[in-house]
């Protein structure tokens, strides 16, 4: 291959038995995709999983249908030929990469597959002079246009009013508990414990640039910390947590930002500049705690506010104290 150059085959090249060997190999993948997906949702989801096990069984069909054609016209040997060896035609997600998107974005995934098929043998039909090929074309997007209409039918007919909003509060619940509690535990831990050392570090020395370092390495220490600690302590096998590298992240990454928020004023030069805007930036990060326990954890607004605003007040009283001694 040239470098810079493409090693795909154009549509426009591709004869007419490649075209629906093409075809075929593109309704394999997909079924195995649905397959995929049921057995990925079934635990949690198993209305869902339902739909994508009766999408992945219409999809067999069709593609029996394909091979039968094919072998009137062309005979048995069917050319080894994929979505990936032929330029612009449309490409499907990783299954790695879709597993971490929320049920409802699974469904949508969905919808776009057998979207994007129509579409593209529409478009395909247009750019078509051969009147065989224009009607196989056309023949391909009906066919994936009557799969959007089965796959309203399938959705209907395994999700109703009761399993959706049932599975929703499912991925409702899988979400707090993999992204939001760590989260926020991370958001906490970060912003209240580094108020002390940063706070008797600034009032101790006065020097913006010593308490800037201490507050950077307090916040990526605790961070670094949170994270391997929340890994560490559930696999999330019997819990139902969900992945630890994923609640590790969260919990790490947003330690570090707590601890961050107000170590950053402390580049600001003057020392009463900086550490005014420190403590508007605490005031923020608190009411911020609050506003997240509130709306997530459905904890009461003015109980969370009492809880984190007295103890982080608590904790930069102390490293001010501390600071001033």
């Amino acid at each position: 291959m040239i470098p810079g150059f493409s090693s795909r085959r154009r549509f426009r090249d591709l004869s007419e038995q490649e075209i629906l060997a093409l075809a075929i190999s593109s309704e394999e993948d997909d079924a195995r995709i649905y397959r995929s997906y049921a057995e990925m949702l079934r635990a949690d989801y198993p209305d869902t999983a339902a739909m994508f096990d009766g999408m992945a069984h219409e999809e067999d069909g069709h593609r029996q249908r394909l091979i039968e054609l094919h072998r009137s016209r062309f005979g048995e040997v069917i050319p080894l030929i994929r979505r990936e060896h032929v330029a612009g035609f449309y490409a499907r997600r990783p299954i790695w990469l879709v597993e971490n998107l929320g049920i409802e974005r699974i469904r949508d995934e969905a919808e776009a597959m057998e979207r994007d098929a129509e579409t593209f043998y529409l478009k395909a039909a247009q750019h078509s002079s051969d009147a065989a090929t224009r009607k196989l074309l056309g023949d391909l997007a009906a066919a994936e246009a009557g799969h959007q209409t089965r796959a309203e039918e399938l959705q209907q007919e395994h999700l109703s009013g009761d399993a959706r909003d049932a599975e929703e509060r499912t991925s409702k619940r899988q979400f707090l508990l993999t992204w939001v509690q760590p989260g926020l535990a991370g958001l906490m831990d970060g912003s209240v414990s580094t108020l002390a050392p940063i706070f008797a570090t600034a009032f101790a020395t006065q020097d913006t640039w010593t308490t800037f370092l201490v507050g950077l390495a307090a916040s990526v220490g605790a961070g670094i910390s949170m994270g391997f600690t929340e890994a560490a302590s559930d696999d999330g096998e019997l819990s139902g947590r969900g992945s630890p590298f994923k609640r590790g992240l969260a919990s790490g990454v947003m330690t570090t930002v707590g601890g961050l928020g107000h170590a950053l004023p402390y580049l600001i030069p003057d020392f009463w500049t900086a550490t005014i805007i420190a403590f508007v930036v605490v005031f923020i990060e608190l009411w911020a705690i609050a506003w997240i326990q509130n709306k997530y954890m459905e904890t009461p607004f003015f109980r969370a506010a009492f809880q984190v605003v007295l103890g982080g007040a608590l904790v930069f009283a102390a490293g001010v104290l501390i600071g001033s001694g």
